[in-house]
């Protein structure tokens, strides 16, 4: 389930999608992963990690980062220096409402994810980590899907990354994203900045 794949197209800005960082997840995640090509990323370095199984412990908890593959990511974070980071997940059938309820602030403190598409569910990476150890301008995102995806669900996170991988700043991102999903990308920002103030992810 590990995987690690580093594409080096020179200087530009470093990204870096991490995928597994609990559970079981990594089974569903390296799937998606191990799509992204040469290609698909045009300047800058991209590397790609899958993450082992481990124990499950929800990266919202600050004691994630305490844990061993919490720390994994935390040094992955601090090495790359990624300026586009995104965290690759999925998750079950069952955890779909409570992921996309508007409760979702009250009872995890966070905003809801947004559907894009077949299941597919965006929104921040944690705030333990996002205000912490990114800059302002930085691109930080959860990307889920179901685990065990449906051969659409995959082929629409596969393309999602695809997009994460060839743009080179977050307006890049902003622009490509609004052509496919305008809806959901004024809906990621007013939850960013509703959720973060002054200090809005995408």
């Amino acid at each position: 389930m590990a995987y690690l794949k580093i594409i080096d197209k020179g200087n530009g800005i470093n990204r870096l999608f991490i995928g597994g960082v609990h559970g079981k997840e990594g089974l569903s995640t390296i799937k998606a992963l191990q799509e992204i090509r040469e290609d698909d990323v045009g300047e800058g370095k991209l590397t790609i990690h899958n993450c082992d199984e481990s124990p499950y412990l929800s990266t919202l908890n600050p004691l994630y980062y305490q844990s061993e593959v919490g720390k994994e990511v935390l040094y992955l974070i601090n090495y790359y220096h990624p300026q586009i980071y995104v965290e690759a997940h999925c998750y079950k059938q069952e955890n779909y409402s409570k992921l996309i309820s508007p409760g979702r602030r009250t009872e995890e403190g966070v905003p809801p994810l947004i559907e894009l598409e077949k299941g597919v569910l965006i929104g921040s990476a944690s705030p333990n980590i996002r205000t912490t150890l990114f800059n302002r301008d930085d691109v930080c995102i959860t990307l889920e899907m179901p685990c065990n995806p449906s051969n659409d669900s995959l082929d629409v996170y596969v393309e999602v990354l695809r997009i994460l991988a060839a743009s080179s700043n977050r307006d890049d991102l902003e622009k490509r994203m609004k052509e496919i999903y305008p809806s959901q990308v004024e809906t990621a920002r007013r939850y960013a900045l509703e959720f973060f103030g002054d200090y809005p992810p995408f």
